[in-house]
């Protein structure tokens, strides 16, 4: 019996969590039944090769099932995405001896790999000795890290030159996750704090060959945190979407100004809808253009230049503004289509703006409008930081 597509597993896993996604939204914490369930789906492995027990989807087909889950729980479309994330960041920064065998542990074992990288947090220090290291300090938002398997931590040595990135079990003494995340959206993110005390870190750990950002290749890392933030917010704007039309024909009621019977026949609602369609489907191309790209660059590997990279970067870029800026105002305006009734808190559809608006303060949309601004008049490529 042939498999089923890693697409069709996401399926039939959105329909699931679809059924308690604003409920648990509202209640916050871990989503651990969820978690499960992917762990026992195999897509946590779908983007590993197959020669080392993965599904070997590329960059567009793991996008993709990234965007299916946000459309009904971008929680759990975080979760999943920087799942891959953090998987191609031992692939980039590391030696073949040290992210095969994580791959194949990763495949065999459903391991989910947690964040703890956040380089602007420079509160945890790196004290080196012969042959391994210690880090010790605190880090914020640390994506996924409870329930989780595998880290990805960084910290800065004492002369607070140069940034050291390693590769931890979750469970490793003196490492201690934090339930303290308690923002407005993406509430099952666990996106909280991470303590590190004293941990020692062998040699064999930290991702020192090449290391990080340190070749054309490496500095795909970031475009590819970038790319799944933008496909969360393309798969949050379609969920939206998706409830706003069903309120629309199902219960909203026409303004009396209208002289129509149905808010379906509004003339100014169906402008609305005319400018979601164009908004979302701009949306979805630029995100699919850049998954593209980003699939050749990987491709490419050792051999991609600097200027192939920046090309994704403009790409990712461009993706990651049309989606902030075009996502947000679907989420707001969404309302306008569903009227006063549909502000009711049981519906929960202020989860949308919510999530949507938490995610995209993740780095200042300004900086990336500046840089593509740049790239327009002057012709220079973003330069490669862990944020473009």
């Amino acid at each position: 019996m042939t498999a089923p597509l890693p697409m069709d597993l996401a399926r039939e896993l959105a329909t699931q969590f679809a059924l308690t996604a604003a409920e648990r939204d509202h209640l916050g914490g871990t989503p651990k039944a969820e978690r499960d369930q992917l762990r026992q789906s195999g897509l946590l492995k779908m983007s590993i090769p197959k020669a080392y027990g993965g599904s070997g989807a590329n960059w567009s087909e793991t996008m993709a099932v990234v965007r299916e889950f946000a459309k009904v729980d971008s929680s759990i479309a975080h979760v999943f995405g920087f799942q891959h994330l953090m998987l191609a960041t031992i692939r980039l920064f590391g030696s073949p001896k040290q992210w095969e065998p994580w791959y194949e542990n990763t495949a065999r074992r459903n391991w989910f790999w947690g964040n703890a990288v956040n380089p602007l947090d420079r509160r945890t220090i790196c004290k080196q000795f012969d042959g391994w290291c210690e880090f010790s300090g605190k880090k914020s938002f640390c994506s996924g890290a409870i329930d989780s398997e595998m880290l990805i931590a960084s910290a800065y040595p004492e002369s607070r030159q140069g940034l050291i990135i390693a590769a931890l079990p979750t469970a490793r003494s003196g490492i201690t996750v934090f339930q303290d995340w308690d923002n407005i959206g993406q509430r099952q993110t666990d996106s909280g704090s991470v303590n590190f005390e004293r941990v020692r870190v062998d040699e064999a750990e930290i991702l020192s060959d090449p290391g990080p950002l340190s070749t054309p290749a490496s500095c795909l890392r970031p475009l590819i945190a970038q790319l799944i933030l933008t496909n969360i917010y393309v798969g949050i704007s379609m969920g939206a979407l998706d409830e706003a039309t069903r309120y629309t024909l199902h219960e909203a009621r026409p303004w009396y100004a209208a002289h129509v019977d149905r808010a379906s026949d509004d003339p100014y609602v169906l402008a609305h809808y005319g400018d979601f369609c164009v908004g979302l489907e701009s949306m979805r191309v630029l995100a699919d253009r850049a998954a593209q790209l980003l699939d050749e660059a990987w491709q490419a590997g050792d051999k991609l230049t600097h200027a192939q990279r920046g090309d994704v970067a403009v790409a990712v870029a461009i993706a990651k503004v049309a989606a902030s800026t075009t996502g947000l105002d679907l989420c707001s305006r969404m309302f306008e289509v569903t009227g006063a009734r549909s502000t009711h808190a049981g519906l929960r559809l202020d989860r949308h703006w919510r999530n949507l608006r938490t995610h995209t303060l993740h780095d200042p949309l300004d900086y990336k409008v500046r840089e593509l601004g740049e790239w327009t008049l002057k012709g220079m490529h973003p330069k490669p930081s862990f944020y473009s």
